[in-house]
């Protein structure tokens, strides 16, 4: 169910997770799971008669129905579109990687920049990256989902 262009955006996305997990000098386990959720997060992004918003849920049933038993990779893959406050480090960092992976063509220079801070600046970076996605929203005159303005809330609040 995937393309050409659709895997080599989550080859980026697993290979930007790894690169920053041994940065980050995160445990081997982390990783996994990191990398597992890269692989799931668009599995069905390009199956017929899933709309944006869908695609996450869909591929989080069915990596459960598959056998992926964690709850934090199948809500980093559920949710990794909206976001989510009751993410743990593998939806926060799953979140950050979709949206900065290089492939993407806007704002190419200033989303490096971005990505180069991840390790040591995640949390100022996460927040950037939060609101980016929330102007975008706004400016497409969508209405916000409520797990969109819960993360942000989460966020601000710390």
């Amino acid at each position: 169910m995937v393309g050409p262009e659709r895997r080599a955006h989550i080859e980026r996305v697993a290979a930007l997770l790894g690169d920053w997990a041994g940065a980050m000098r995160v445990p081997e386990a982390e990783r996994g799971r990191w990398l597992r959720a890269a692989w799931l997060h668009d599995a069905l992004r390009d199956a017929p008669a899933v709309n944006d918003l869908e695609h996450g849920p869909r591929a989080a049933d069915r990596a459960a129905r598959d056998g992926e038993a964690d709850r934090g990779v199948l809500d980093a893959v559920r949710y990794h579109s909206l976001g989510y406050a009751g993410w743990d480090e593998v939806g926060r960092m799953l979140y950050l990687a979709d949206y900065l992976e290089p492939g993407r063509n806007l704002e190419r220079d200033d989303r490096a920049g971005l990505r180069a801070r991840v390790p040591s600046e995640r949390d100022a970076v996460l927040i950037e990256v939060a609101r980016r996605r929330l102007i975008w929203a706004i400016r497409s005159g969508w209405p916000l989902p409520k797990e969109t303005v819960e993360f942000w809330n989460s966020l601000v609040r710390r």
